[in-house]
């Protein structure tokens, strides 16, 4: 059986920070609640905690396309240049509450000496609980997916450059202190 994806989007924006300087988990996982905000005016709250085994795990909560989510995003792959999240997610809805699978890449490959190219690309895939959500409602999974997928595609392409500048921010003062 095909694996069912909801949304798979993903954008790229320069960081104008040499690839040396650059931590995507150290920033990831430190990134102020302030700063989470700045890059979407769908972002709420960020945070950093860990998993049951031990594994980092960011916390987030955004409202997309009018539903409410707290992401749970545990670190799959974490190298300076290169992280992976994996999360099930909580969604909030007015139907009730169900989860989805999120996967959340970003990754950072040299442009030149002094610039990177930054990407952000963001998967989703239905849980169990989310395919019974539908079901319970009468709703094709196709007519979710075509629905979804603008505006989850949409709000991955508005925060993309805000990330890679919050992600410069933070290398540059790294880079500053040594």
């Amino acid at each position: 059986m095909d694996e069912q994806i909801i949304v798979d989007s993903s954008f790229s924006a320069i960081i104008n920070a040499p690839i040396d300087a650059i931590d995507i988990p150290a920033w990831a996982f430190s990134l102020p609640d302030k700063e989470y905000q700045g890059c979407s005016p769908c972002h709420f709250a960020a945070g950093a905690t860990t998993s049951e085994d031990g594994r980092r795990m960011s916390i987030n909560v955004e409202v997309i396309g009018g539903v409410p989510m707290v992401q749970h995003y545990v670190e799959q792959v974490a190298e300076p240049h290169h992280l992976v999240l994996d999360s099930v997610s909580d969604l909030f809805t007015t139907s009730g509450r169900t989860s989805m699978k999120v996967m959340w890449e970003l990754k950072v490959e040299p442009l030149d000496e002094g610039r990177c190219t930054f990407t952000n690309h963001v998967r989703t895939r239905p849980t169990e609980a989310f395919t019974d959500y539908l079901a319970r409602q009468g709703i094709p999974f196709e007519l979710f997916r075509e629905q979804r997928k603008p505006v989850s595609t949409a709000h991955n392409k508005q925060e993309t450059p805000f990330f890679a500048a919050s992600i410069e921010r933070f290398a540059l003062r790294k880079k500053k202190n040594g």
